[in-house]
């Protein structure tokens, strides 16, 4: 085994594996940009090496490949770093959106504080979704590789201590340190704060793009849900938490959203053909509140409870601290 490819989504690693890169191509599919970050025992756990007496149930690094992928290399038990150990080298291939970076200031964070990082370790930063790209036109691109060095190790766990602290303070702090060594971390940086809740609508960026194209009549739920050449360009949440999202505006007690049939958006509801159906089918409208939200003369959290994790931070009615985007302010609660 000489060349190993850790990259970011499933996507990205079926075109890397197709365009004939590496083998293994290993997608760590980690959601860091919804609920709480992952304690660091249970990182460990993830990445540890895998006993033949344990519960197959136990998150394990290689599941990551599916079951019918990881044949021999499951069965030899190896933690990450094990694993590495036998490559002669390693690269990661690490796709620009917000999550994607999270993933990686962890996994340097972890390669960091073992004091057991792969030798001949490089970066590859995309500037665009690898799994975006076609297998024939990752074959032919030649990307910048740079060797993972010393500053990328420090700064990727200053990061990922800022991401879970209890407050956002730390995480803003970064705009104003050097993160260029890590390219496409300092736009993440941004997009993350901008989630979080606007000063004069209680709600973040994502949510107010959802409710500008409702407003625009005729919009069904697709029509709102982020994806390659859709109009919601927001790239910070998937289709799972948009979905959560768009149960939070449509359903309760005050919504800014109506005519959502089905909910809430869960596996039980794709399971089901014919609520599934009527939920696509549903026909999205702008309330009387979500109509003043997006002209920013109501706040949405004055109406509703909020209770959701923003990266270590946990966002309250009581403690709901705010992102005022123009002026790149945080504002306390």
């Amino acid at each position: 085994m000489t060349r190993l490819i850790l990259t970011t989504e499933a996507s990205g690693a079926g075109a890397l594996k197709r365009a004939g890169l590496a083998d293994p191509v290993v997608a760590l599919g980690f959601n860091l940009v919804w609920g709480p970050p992952p304690p660091d025992a249970e990182l460990a756990t993830l990445f540890a090496p895998r006993t033949p007496g344990q519960d197959p149930a136990v998150p394990y690094w290689l599941h990551f490949l599916g079951q019918r992928r990881r044949g021999v290399l499951g069965r030899k038990g190896l933690g990450l770093i094990e694993f590495c150990e036998l490559c002669e080298r390693v690269e990661l291939w690490i796709d620009p959106v917000p999550n994607a970076q999270l993933m990686l200031i962890q996994l340097l964070d972890y390669f960091h504080s073992h004091a057991r990082s792969p030798s001949k370790l490089t970066l590859v930063q995309a500037s665009v979704v690898i799994g975006n790209m076609l297998p024939d036109a990752l074959a032919r691109w030649t990307p910048a590789a740079v060797e993972v060095s010393k500053d990328h190790f420090e700064i990727a766990s200053r990061a990922w201590r800022a991401w879970r602290q209890s407050t956002p303070q730390d995480w803003s702090d970064l705009l104003t340190q050097d993160l260029s060594m890590l390219p496409q971390l300092g736009q993440a940086v941004l997009e993350l704060l901008e989630e979080l809740p606007m000063p004069r609508t209680g709600l973040g960026a994502t949510e107010m793009r959802m409710l500008e194209l409702i407003s625009a009549g005729g919009t069904h739920p697709s029509d709102v849900f982020p994806g390659y050449r859709k109009p919601n360009k927001r790239r910070v949440f998937g289709y799972w938490e948009v979905g959560s999202l768009l149960d939070r505006l449509a359903h309760c007690s005050a919504p800014a959203v109506s005519g959502l049939d089905e909910g809430p958006f869960t596996d039980e509801l794709h399971d089901n053909s014919d609520r599934h159906a009527r939920y696509n089918s549903s026909t999205l409208t702008l309330t009387a509140l979500g109509k003043a939200v997006l002209a920013r003369t109501e706040d949405f959290s004055r109406h509703n409870p909020v209770h959701r994790w923003w990266g270590g931070t946990e966002l309250t009615s009581d403690s709901l601290w705010r992102w005022d985007a123009p002026n790149r302010a945080l504002i306390a609660p």
